[in-house]
């Protein structure tokens, strides 16, 4: 890869981290629903007017806005409401990896490797240490929404492995259509019209949550993504994706004053081992 390469998929990891702590700052005035509808609003317009449909089935579009938007981040958006640290949910959306891992074998038919498995194997004992401090505590529940928002992430990994060789861009913005009418009728229902009125009193800090988890999180950083995943092997460009977690630490202790204990430490430490282990191991095995 070019140095100028490397420095963009290094933004891209940089602006994933951050923005676990701009979902923060955001719920911290929102609703985690209205939050999400605005996100996926911001995604899908004025995109949407200027990007092709994709040629896929409007049953897939409207099943993969769902799984992404209504339910992996609107699920994740309320455990971070609820209390979930944002730099371990940083780490703890990555088990997306195992969970898309396991999804494939049943609906797509691929068969891991047991390097992989050893990988998974490790990063559930690396979970196992983190929830074992949480069990029992107010921040259990947050945590396991946040594992629930992972396996909806590996749902919408198997809908777009479905999607086939399409523009990806596209599919994420005509995707985005989906989650706002169904975001906002929750905020409804669970806290009435207030969640959205009180949109008026949003602090620039919310605002700027929105713009940022809308435009810089999703069609910026992802648009560089694509061009990177187009220009070089997914084996080169992926492993990138593993720093993510590094600058969702960084950026919450530096933005937040969040502070990560002993036993989270050991437990994000095998967590991240397993990922190393699932994405490079099989290149080490074929050596």
């Amino acid at each position: 890869m070019s140095p100028r390469d490397i420095g963009l998929a290094l933004l891209v990891a940089v602006i994933w981290g951050v923005n676990f702590v701009a979902i923060k700052w955001g719920v911290d005035e929102i609703s985690p629903f209205v939050l999400t509808a605005l996100r996926y609003i911001g995604c899908a317009l004025p995109a949407v007017f200027f990007v092709r449909r994709p040629a896929v089935s409007w049953r897939l579009l409207i099943a993969y806005g769902m799984s992404v938007g209504v339910l992996q981040f609107g699920i994740l958006f309320t455990a971070i409401h609820l209390g979930m640290p944002a730099g371990l949910s940083s780490l703890v959306m990555q088990m997306q990896v195992f969970f898309t891992m396991g999804l494939a074998m049943v609906f797509l038919a691929e068969r891991p490797l047991p390097v992989q498995f050893g990988g998974a194997a490790l990063a559930l004992l690396g979970l196992g240490v983190i929830g074992s401090e949480h069990l029992g505590a107010a921040t259990f529940w947050p945590l396991l929404l946040t594992l629930v928002a992972a396996f909806c992430w590996g749902i919408s990994n198997i809908l777009t492995k479905r999607a086939g060789r399409i523009d990806m861009f596209a599919f994420v913005v005509w995707g985005s259509l989906v989650p706002p009418l169904p975001m906002l009728g929750l905020a409804l229902l669970t806290d009435g019209p207030d969640a959205i009125t009180g949109l008026v009193h949003a602090s620039p800090l919310a605002i700027g949550s929105v713009l940022f988890t809308a435009y810089a999180s999703t069609l910026v950083a992802y648009g560089l993504w694509a061009v990177l995943l187009g220009r070089y092997p997914a084996s080169l460009v992926a492993p990138f994706s593993l720093l993510v977690p590094i600058f969702g630490f960084a950026g919450a202790a530096l933005l937040l004053g969040e502070a990560v204990t002993a036993l989270e430490i050991g437990g994000s430490a095998l967590i991240f081992l397993g990922l190393m282990l699932h994405v490079f191991g099989p290149r080490l095995r074929r050596r």
